[in-house]
């Protein structure tokens, strides 16, 4: 009993560092229609900015107490500023050249890495974190890091948040019609511009969110780090529905824990061709994922 219950809470501790990347990734994809293949970098950014702060770097921040807490808002604070940088520099140039709009976000998803790795090597870092989170704590017999608990609050608040914005804000209901009838809403004499650039930087804060708390999941950062996550993060994208933040919930919590328990049951790396299995057999039977819409 206690093994599956480590293995539940570990595997949605894994499917909640998949919804904070791929939760900008999907309203990103459901607004603009942008594959944002540079999402990746803007969780390594996040990453490698919180471990800047909590090594000390920043005054105030450090590895524990409210000093990791600054230092993890730091974090966020300068994924979301690279994040309005990309629309507004990359992104919005290309609205309708959406061939060179993939290429571009590509290549800056290969160019953050390689600036990453010149200025602090390509060897993994030790992340620095409170040491309360690298305790277990006992939950129904099982001993469950603390970090993983931790990431599925975090996702947990980022989803509410998210509803919140889309169901009960202004700006949230120029999303939802923009993805409806973006010229219509244009025709209204609201300025979609701004909504674009206000998404971009919603989807880099949770990335970075994501980058920050995945630093202590993983226990130090690497400038890949943001590459290999982000396929999962379309695969969950592809699984809950384009553009739909609900149903990218769901898809992380399903492919964390089949993930943990294929991995422990069969043998290791099974997990991932588990997962590429259940991804072929949902767009067999439904092509458009769980639900194609943004709620």
């Amino acid at each position: 009993m206690d093994t599956v219950v480590l293995l539940t809470l570990t595997g949605l501790g894994l499917g909640a560092l998949y919804f904070l990347v791929a939760s900008g990734l999907s309203l990103i994809f459901g607004l603009m229609d942008v594959l944002n293949f540079a999402h990746g970098a803007l969780l390594s950014i996040g990453a490698y900015a919180t471990w800047w702060a909590a090594s000390g770097n920043l005054p105030g921040a450090g590895p524990g107490g409210f000093g990791f807490v600054w230092a993890v808002v730091f974090g966020v604070l300068v994924g979301t500023l690279a994040a309005i940088v990309l629309e507004l520099v990359v992104v919005r140039p290309l609205y309708t050249r959406p061939r060179e709009q993939v290429l571009a976000t590509v290549g800056v998803s290969l160019a953050v890495p390689a600036l990453l790795s010149g200025i602090w090597g390509t060897d993994p870092l030790t992340f620095p974190g409170p040491d309360a989170l690298k305790d277990t704590i006992g939950v129904l017999g099982a001993n469950v890091p603390a970090n993983r608990l931790l990431l599925i609050a975090a996702a947990v608040l980022v989803w509410a948040g998210l509803k919140l914005f889309l169901d009960r804000t202004r700006h949230g209901l120029v999303v939802r019609a923009g993805v409806e009838d973006r010229a219509m809403v244009t025709a209204l004499g609201i300025d979609v511009r701004k909504a674009f650039t206000l998404v971009f930087a919603i989807g880099g804060a949770a990335a970075a969110l994501g980058g920050a708390l995945g630093g202590l999941y993983f226990g130090s950062v690497d400038p890949r780090q943001g590459t290999s996550l982000l396929i999962f993060a379309f695969v969950v994208v592809v699984t809950g529905g384009m553009g739909s933040v609900s149903g990218a919930a769901v898809a992380s919590v399903a492919i964390g824990l089949i993930q943990q328990f294929a991995n422990y049951y069969t043998t290791a790396g099974l997990g991932d061709l588990a997962v590429v299995v259940l991804l072929a057999a949902l767009l067999l039977v439904r092509p458009r994922g769980l639900t194609g819409r943004l709620a």
